[in-house]
């Protein structure tokens, strides 16, 4: 068996079952990718039930992200020492056990918790999904590969929302087990981990790099505490519903000095896991930025539009989860077809072009407002998928192209958690924002009301 897994590395022709490979970690990062967008179309009826402010709303995401983001680097690592399988496989089973509990939360802390477990299983699956594609693909297929990665991941964002509409349209399939209306959000990850584990065991190989760096347990410790600071600050300000403030900015300041220390102990250290060189090539740097800009982007505006598609437009569930799929169109339209487009134009003009459509579509987003017409919003939508897809998936490529084999666990984590950071930076710096101008609004309306308003009211009326 070790001969033949030489065979197939050495010959340069890439694994025999790749595509088969291929579609089983697609599923095994689907159902991760799924969750968070089927968790956002549930925000409003869980924060309902829940009595949940919007600071735990934001948490109930962020959580998920900040242990996500801060395991990437070590999982990377664990996979490229012990087995990038292996770590895959347990990385799907946290992950669908503490889905299964979180379908039952009875607070909001319940939930937030079980969420940042759900984290450490995610954090094992995404570095390992892109680190094995690399390794059992030539590097002729290897774009077409990572551009059907890139595409299942832009549908499972779109489609979440779909899904999870349809779920809580219907909360008799689980109610009578979790005792709420939202649980079958997350219950859906159970069977989907079952059938991953199980094609993993079978398809999937064994995988890893003898010469594996050490574990950097103070770079994954100093982080950490950078991120959770960093956020936090960010989110405490949705309560304080002040930026200026000791106890929003102290965090924020203390968290970007740790993050800046980490970034110089990883540039000098002899086994980092972040490896700071990368960012030296020219291509790659520029391509993380395109990729981490969109993140950030992508999920201010996911975390956002359900309330807009819910509250203001007054849509139930299921028709704002179908809201989003053009979004998940113009994704698999463009990130399976940008390898080509690549071929013919290059990644500059392709990725260019992508971001432009990118920040087109956020403008054109900025415009919404009650009464838009609805097509105009879905156009707006496509338009923003099309470009993503144009940007994640070229970039994605080129920056493991540029890594070698025996580090492409750790490389690809290096991407993913600069993106993933972006992303939690972008659902709470969104989520803030909304959450200070509601408080603003009612604070206008209180002002303006010809009877006075009781303390306790304005103050649960800003929470809600």
């Amino acid at each position: 068996m070790g001969r033949a897994m030489d065979s197939w590395m050495t010959s340069g022709e890439g694994h025999p079952r790749r595509w088969a490979i291929l579609a089983v970690l697609v599923v095994s990062l689907l159902v991760v990718v799924l969750d968070n967008t089927i968790l956002n179309i549930a925000l409003p009826t869980i924060q309902n039930d829940l009595n949940a402010s919007q600071g735990e709303l934001v948490w109930a995401i962020d959580s998920y992200i900040l242990t996500f983001a801060a395991l990437l680097f070590t999982m990377g690592v664990l996979g490229d020492k012990y087995g990038r399988k292996l770590v895959l496989a347990s990385g799907l089973l946290v992950f669908g056990a503490a889905s299964a509990v979180c379908a039952f939360s009875s607070s909001g802390g319940m939930l937030i918790g079980w969420r940042a477990v759900m984290g450490v299983g995610g954090a094992a699956v995404l570095p390992t999904t892109l680190a094995i594609i690399t390794v059992v693909f030539p590097p002729h297929e290897r774009g077409k590969a990572i551009g059907m990665w890139a595409g299942g991941v832009g549908a499972a964002i779109a489609l979440g929302p779909v899904l999870g509409g349809l779920l809580l349209q219907n909360p008799q399939w689980s109610d009578w087990l979790t005792g709420n209306e939202w649980g079958s959000v997350f219950l859906i990850n159970v069977p989907i981990v079952a059938v991953g584990l199980f094609f993993i065991w079978r398809i999937v190989p064994e995988t890893k790099n003898p010469a594996a760096g050490k574990l950097d347990i103070p770079g994954l410790l100093i982080s950490a505490t950078g991120m959770f600071l960093l956020i936090y600050g960010i989110v405490h300000a949705s309560e304080t519903k002040e930026w200026l403030v000791l106890s929003v900015m102290a965090p924020i300041i203390v968290g970007a000095i740790a993050l800046a220390v980490f970034t110089y102990m990883e540039a000098h250290s002899d086994h980092a896991s972040f490896d700071v060189s990368l960012f030296k090539n020219r291509g790659y740097a520029i391509s993380l930025a395109a990729v981490s800009l969109t993140f950030f982007a992508m999920s201010g505006i996911t975390f956002s539009l359900p309330f807009y598609f819910q509250i203001i437009r007054g849509f139930d569930t299921l028709t704002a989860g179908l809201c989003f799929l053009p979004f998940a169109v113009g994704q698999l339209l463009a990130a399976p077809r940008s390898g080509g487009m690549v071929i013919r134009f290059g990644y500059r003009k392709v990725m260019t072009t992508g971001l432009v459509l990118v920040v087109l579509a956020l403008i054109g987003l900025l415009t919404l407002r009650a009464d838009t017409p609805i097509w105009i919003a879905l156009s707006i939508f496509f338009v923003f998928g099309f470009g993503m897809g144009n940007v994640i998936a070229p970039a994605s490529t080129l920056m493991q192209n540029v890594l070698p084999l025996t580090k492409v666990g750790a490389g690809s984590a290096v991407q993913n958690t600069v993106r993933q950071v972006f992303g939690a930076l972008g659902v709470a710096i969104v989520g803030t924002v909304l959450a200070t101008r509601y408080a603003l609004n009612l604070d206008a309306v209180f002002a303006s009301s010809p009877v006075p308003v009781p303390a306790s009211v304005q103050e649960a009326a800003s929470e809600s």
